[in-house]
């Protein structure tokens, strides 16, 4: 497949299968167990369907969001996905480019093969995030914390849905399967001398990193950085709750695309009560399983400020290095706008999670469950069903 004629985001899966190494589409495309959270991240779209409103002038859309007081073009941002040279020489220096030449937020993984200086410089009109994981020296995760403040980075995102190592680490091809260089920086100040996938590095990696972090690890974070924190991998409203509590800024929704732990809800599911249960304290986002530009616009429907994106922006990364992951970004961005101008919608862009009500007039409806609605509050009065219904 040619690098011009991606027209959905099944295309770059297919070019992206077409181009990676066997090695490489295995790690990509790994979930864990028998894949069932996966495979219901991306099914679960499909229970929801939107209610169009006729007879609007959407003639203009709008796309643009504000994210952590930062305006992106369109509400999909780049997820932190590590290792990406396997998908392209370029690897986070090449992503960085495509999602600024959107105009649209990158989450910079800890497993990135560039640090976060070089991915700055390369993109400085970039809107950058910086994925940090929890580590037993706190003073690493302070210098961390200050390079990323130094390089211009503006939020800080936090794991919190991988309590033990290993991570993904020993799910990767052996010794010598490896791009070569292949590198941490922001992980490793020096890189260790142990072929990387060995027994010595795991062990390092072991001895590095802190398992089982606690609210106090958060706590640590949100008062030795200036930056806003976010916190990634949360599916529980009453740890929503807990977060806002310790003034967390943002609410990432994700199971991590199902590939740490299988047989959690899908990330769609769990919105709706996770923004209740914020009630507009901390933005609250949303990742897996997003395909679609209508995926993207029922999320937001449902309370999302903003989706992220991980292996399809790894899908055209392998496709085309920068221009790759920009043609992803561009055909959610078309779907979008259509699917925008199909139910009557405007604008997405929103000063509290309110899309779907009052600024966009664009509802939203479960098939998934069989409910009994309220005449009077158009809300399923069974107390199983997770959205309103339009009266």
């Amino acid at each position: 497949m040619s690098a011009a004629t991606l027209t959905s985001i099944a295309d770059a899966e297919k070019s992206a299968r077409d181009k990676l190494p066997d090695f490489a589409w295995s790690y990509y495309s790994r979930t864990t167990a028998d894949g069932q959270t996966y495979q219901d991240n991306i099914k679960a779209f499909r229970r929801y369907r939107l209610i169009p409103r006729n007879l609007r002038d959407v003639s203009v859309r709008d796309t643009s969001v504000t994210v952590l007081g930062t305006r992106l073009d369109v509400p999909v941002a780049i997820g932190p996905t590590g290792w990406q040279r396997f998908a392209h020489p370029g690897a986070d220096l090449a992503t960085a480019m495509g999602a600024a030449a959107m105009n649209t937020g990158m989450v910079l993984s800890s497993w990135a093969n560039h640090s976060m200086e070089e991915v700055a410089e390369v993109a400085p009109s970039g809107i950058h995030w910086f994925y940090m994981l929890f580590y037993k020296d706190r003073r690493r995760m302070k210098r961390l914390l200050d390079r990323a403040e130094r390089a211009g980075y503006t939020a800080i995102f936090l794991t919190v849905d991988q309590p033990f190592f290993p991570f993904s680490i020993d799910k990767k091809p052996a010794p010598g399967s490896y791009p070569a260089p292949l590198r941490f920086p922001n992980i490793f100040d020096v890189e260790p001398p142990h072929a990387i996938g060995s027994a010595e590095y795991r062990e390092l990696l072991r001895a590095t990193s802190k398992e089982a972090a606690t609210w106090a690890d958060v706590e640590w974070v949100r008062d030795n950085t200036r930056l806003p924190v976010v916190l990634k991998g949360v599916l529980s409203a009453e740890d929503a709750r807990m977060a806002v509590e310790r003034g967390v800024n943002g609410i990432l929704v994700s199971n991590h695309g199902g590939r740490e732990q299988d047989g959690v809800p899908a990330t769609i599911d769990v919105l709706p009560d996770i923004v209740r249960a914020v009630g507009g304290k901390a933005e609250v986002y949303l990742d897996g399983g997003v395909r679609t530009g209508t995926d993207v616009l029922k999320a937001l429907a449902l309370g999302a400020r903003c989706v992220f994106i991980g292996r399809p922006a790894l899908w055209g990364l392998a496709h085309n290095g920068a221009e790759g992951v920009q043609q992803v970004l561009q055909i959610l961005t078309d779907e979008l706008s259509l699917a925008m101008a199909r139910t009557g919608t405007c604008l997405v862009c929103l000063s509290s999670n309110q899309v779907g009500r009052a600024s966009t007039c664009t509802y939203i409806w479960s098939v998934r469950i069989v409910c009994i609605v309220s005449i009077t509050t158009g809300s399923c009065i069974t107390g199983t069903c997770t959205v309103s219904f339009p009266l």
